[in-house]
């Protein structure tokens, strides 16, 4: 059974409190420091003050990114693909003369 950490993340001046599993420690702290690193670009940018203005453009730049890494994956997949097709056919035809 995994062992559980209760911690506090800041984010946008507010502490969230979380119970997690200690292997998600690393990854949601850095996942914070990202987030506020992100407000204060977008609010030195855009001159934005609203907070939730500044944590919805924080959510669509990491759901684009998301996004994009699955596109980009998918592309990478299908050229795989069609590299061991054309592979498997090479192969094919030399084993066949």
């Amino acid at each position: 059974m995994s062992e559980k950490l209760k911690i506090k993340l800041s984010i946008a001046n507010r502490v969230y409190p979380l119970t997690i599993e200690a292997n998600q420690e690393e990854g949601l702290r850095r996942a914070a420091k990202n987030i506020e690193v992100m407000i204060k670009q977008f609010e030195q940018s855009y001159s934005v003050r609203d907070k939730q203005d500044v944590l919805a453009m924080c959510a669509l730049q990491f759901a684009s990114q998301v996004e994009q890494k699955s596109i980009d994956k998918e592309n990478v997949n299908e050229h795989v693909a069609e590299k061991l097709i054309e592979l498997n056919d090479l192969l094919h035809s030399h084993l066949i003369s």
